[in-house]
């Protein structure tokens, strides 16, 4: 399932190439043709993410929400923005505008990212089972497999909206803060298991849950009453961290202070980006301890049982 960093840049590509202008929205797999009728011919005015939920806003107060769940992706076509990183401008603030050059080419966008052959026309011919596509002059999206593809209005937006817990993409102040602070320590739920749940805090995946909490060395079977102000903290700022650092990158690195020569090898390789995720009977990065595996809540958890007693 696409973590937050992922949604996030997708939502990036719309804001960049879409915003602003007029979209013909149909559905070639038919069955978001009511809904595509609602949207067409209407101007994309503004692409939000929050959380794992995607909001695309169109005139009229319409709202496409889209959560892409375990099979979603979206292909972009046409002029669109390359897989390179995101830089930094000289304030070191992210910047729509460094989102790679725009080229002819076709880009998937779902957890794994990976750019596909360059196209020969305009629009390609949509592949698969299209839910929804939106199309402009020169760029189109098409959606496949989503768990969810509504069409909202502005209350059904705040409802989606006041099921999800911070987002600090979206705001990381000290008010945010304290609400996964209160959020985490008023359950008496294992900590692994909070930090899934998107009412209590947004975007977190099952890699940035384990990797999150071997960083701040905490027990995933710890219960949210259980964890410090300190803890619940270190845990939001962790978070903040590295969910930005993946909307910049494209990729979840979370392991700090690499050198170069092992950067560039995190960066060809998955196996080589995570201290804990996916690495069931391995030695522990730190201490050597062999890496386990359990079943939490139907996902698949990782820790060290030594470093995060």
């Amino acid at each position: 399932m696409p973590e937050g960093h992922s949604v996030h840049r997708i939502a990036n590509q719309f804001s960049r190439h879409f915003v602003g202008k007029r979209c013909e929205v149909s559905s070639p797999q038919g069955r978001f043709a009511a809904g595509a009728a609602q949207l067409d011919g209407k101007r994309m005015v503004a692409a939000r993410a929050v959380a794992k939920q995607m909001f695309l806003e169109f005139e009229d107060d319409l709202f496409l929400r889209v959560h892409l769940g375990l099979y979603g992706a979206w292909d972009f076509a046409g002029v669109i923005s390359s897989a390179e990183a995101l830089s930094e401008d000289g304030d070191g603030e992210e910047s729509l505008s460094s989102i790679g050059a725009p080229r002819l080419a076709r880009y998937r966008m779902a957890e794994q990212e990976k750019s596909e052959d360059p196209i020969e026309s305009f629009p390609p011919d949509p592949v698969g089972q299209v839910r929804v596509r939106i199309l402009t002059e020169d760029t189109v999206a098409d959606l496949r497999g989503p768990t969810a593809c509504v069409v909202e209005d502005p209350a059904g937006v705040q409802r989606a909206l006041d099921k999800l817990g911070p987002d600090p993409i979206n705001d990381d102040g000290p008010e945010a803060e304290q609400t996964f602070v209160d959020n985490v320590r008023k359950r008496n739920v294992a900590i692994g298991q909070l930090l899934m749940d998107q009412a209590v805090v947004a975007g977190i995946g099952n890699i940035y849950r384990a990797e999150l909490l071997f960083r701040q060395r905490i027990d995933p079977y710890k219960p949210g009453k259980k964890i410090t102000v300190k803890q619940a903290k270190a845990l939001w700022q962790d978070w903040s961290k590295l969910l930005h650092a993946g909307v910049r990158d494209g990729l979840m690195l979370t392991m700090d202070d690499l050198s170069e020569a092992d950067h560039a090898k995190a960066v060809r390789s998955r196996k080589d980006r995570h201290w804990v995720y996916h690495r069931q009977g391995e030695p522990c990065r730190v201490c050597g301890t062999e890496i386990r595996m359990a079943d939490m809540a139907g996902r698949k958890l990782y820790w060290c049982p030594k470093d995060q007693k």
